[in-house]
């Protein structure tokens, strides 16, 4: 899965085009060693820290996609403060319930719009508010529940290693033998192809996760983990997609070489985060 040219949503542009970004390893490279270190040997303050200053980027860049010029300011503020207060709830329940701040949110996003002058828009930019607290906050804050959890440090590289690898896996698998288009009106670059290989992939690491850290994990979770992940993924990533093709956009931003923005680098992980979390505690108990 690629990055396109201007117009066209991150990762469409024409299959004939698509070329190798050495940038995606170099990044690849500088982060995970700093990512390992941070998880397995700081304390949970320190991985929450990487949370809620991700979850506020993401949420800057979601909104910025739909208010862009207008109002982004007041609009982005309400949804950034709601998006690291909720993160913060996650984490510390006892400061702060998250029933509070997610009332608090829609009392907030509702009454912030009523100053604009464009009652007509008000309705869907309080909707886009709150949507964008629980796209960057909630969805991503599973993150933290995950790493409140017994052996957490290892379920936390457990599903990045599984969705980096289905990401990986679709994006090389494409490159090389991408023919079929699997959403063309979304992301047209895309492929079957692409996601029969992280499938592939995904499943893989979830086998070399299951036996380098995680043996609680029998061969049925490493399966049914590498596929589910990597699906839901894949629907992360042109949900992502469909959002920056509405608002004309290439890129959510531009903070990563070659990966673009923090939403454009953690849409599958929005998804797989969450998914992962209720399997862990409903399905393995």
């Amino acid at each position: 899965m690629t990055r396109a040219p201007a117009g066209l949503g991150s990762g469409d542009e024409p299959l004939a085009r698509r070329r190798f970004d050495s940038k995606r390893l170099y990044a690849a490279i500088v982060f995970v060693p700093l990512f390992y270190v941070l998880v397995r040997y700081l304390p949970p303050q320190a991985f929450f820290g990487l949370i809620f200053v991700s979850g506020l980027i993401v949420a800057g860049e979601f909104y910025r996609l739909y208010f862009r010029d207008r109002d982004r300011v007041a609009a982005s503020a309400v949804g950034i403060a709601g998006t690291g207060a909720l993160l913060i709830s996650l984490q510390w329940p006892e400061i702060v319930p998250e029933r509070i701040v997610l009332l608090a949110t829609v009392m907030a996003a509702l009454a912030s719009r009523l100053s604009t002058g464009r009652i007509s828009e008000s309705l869907t930019d309080a909707a886009v508010i709150v949507l964008g607290v629980l796209y960057a906050g909630f969805m991503l804050g599973h993150l933290l529940l995950t790493r409140g959890l017994p052996h957490g440090e290892f379920l936390i590289f457990f599903v990045v290693l599984v969705t980096w690898a289905g990401d990986t896996g679709a994006y090389y698998a494409g490159l090389l033998f991408g023919r079929t288009q699997l959403a063309p009106t979304v992301s047209p670059n895309k492929t079957v192809e692409g996601l029969v290989g992280g499938l592939f992939l995904a499943t893989l690491a979830a086998a070399l996760g299951r036996a380098w850290f995680l043996p609680a994990f029998n061969l049925a979770d490493v399966v049914i983990c590498g596929v589910l992940l990597t699906l839901v993924g894949v629907v992360g990533d042109l949900s992502e997609s469909a959002m920056k093709r509405s608002a004309g956009v290439k890129d959510s931003g531009g903070l990563i070489p070659a990966h673009g923005g923090m939403l454009d680098r953690l849409d599958s992980m929005l998804f797989t985060a969450p998914t992962f979390y209720y399997y862990v505690t409903l399905v393995k108990g």
